[in-house]
């Protein structure tokens, strides 16, 4: 029989409790719903009023994955949801989770969390930027933290304010408050940036995709400021092995380099000893304008 619990006033059907779902480390999904429902404060954060695509994965990591932006088969009727362009004479629907009982219900499907740099009241109106650093073998998440740093200091340069989170994966992302933006002045900043750190460092920054070119440095992916891409919710735990999730950086731990890996029963005691560390990103005061 499947339990019937009320969060908020909303009976949920939370299935499969004692499933292992993140097998290197025994994690159930009982254990993942009470992840959510003790982070939910943080992360619903950086999930109120944006469309989510989700990345599922109810057998496991190991199992099928699939990728959706429309609202999952079964979706409540008390779930919001809001149109989105997918093109220029097209919409559609997708849900936006906003509090307790919506975040359940989403987390009860086994999901990654993915949302993009613009809010559901203004689509391709980017309120952050986003640059995702992913390391090629045998460079890590420690050349990952050089360029953050470079970043960091070179938005500064531009009077911008910067944030660090890992990406749950083997990368990192670092986030921008800004002004509300067209998303296609922001992707031609972050590439712009992205380009001008190749040319500064090398042998350690790529800005282009190409496979081939990215041995043992970090592509700077810009590419996730457009419009129509998404990045990794901040507190989303990732369809990995083990139940790491992308968890917010102190820039004193960007600087150490060192013990960058987060899992789902190390952010609570994160949550207490530093708040959201990424909280400022959604602070009207510290968002700042491109130049």
């Amino acid at each position: 029989m499947t339990p019937i619990t009320e969060v908020e006033g909303r009976r949920l059907a939370l299935s499969n409790l004692e499933k292992v779902i993140h097998p290197a480390t025994g994690t159930t999904k009982g254990e993942i719903l009470h992840y959510y429902a003790t982070t939910a404060e943080a992360i619903l954060t950086h999930l109120r009023n944006r469309p989510l695509s989700f990345l599922r994965y109810p057998d496991g990591p190991g199992g099928q994955l699939f990728f959706t932006k429309n609202p999952p088969p079964g979706t409540p009727s008390w779930v919001r949801t809001t149109p989105v362009p997918r093109s220029e004479d097209k919409r559609a629907h997708q849900v936006v989770v906003g509090d307790l009982a919506s975040l359940m219900w989403a987390a009860n499907l086994v999901v990654e969390f993915h949302t993009p740099q613009w809010r559901a009241d203004g689509p391709g109106i980017a309120d952050r930027m986003v640059f995702d650093l992913d390391p090629g073998a045998p460079a890590t998440i420690e050349e990952c933290c050089t360029v953050a740093l470079w970043l960091r200091e070179r938005l500064a340069a531009d009077g911008l304010d910067a944030y660090a989170k890992t990406s749950g994966s083997k990368g990192m992302h670092v986030l921008v408050p800004l002004e509300p933006t067209p998303s296609e002045q922001v992707s031609a900043y972050a590439k712009s940036l992205a380009v001008e750190g190749e040319t500064a460092r090398p042998g350690l920054i790529l800005h282009r995709m190409t496979r081939s070119l990215r041995t043992g440095k970090v592509f700077v992916d810009h590419s996730q400021n457009s419009a129509k891409k998404t990045t990794a919710t901040p507190y989303t735990l990732r369809a990995r092995t083990e139940p790491t999730v992308s968890a917010p950086l102190t820039w004193e731990e960007v600087e150490a380099r060192q013990n960058l890996v987060f899992r789902i029963g190390d952010i609570a005691p994160r949550l207490e000893r530093y708040g959201d560390l990424l909280g400022p990103l959604g602070d009207p005061g510290r968002a700042g304008r491109l130049p």
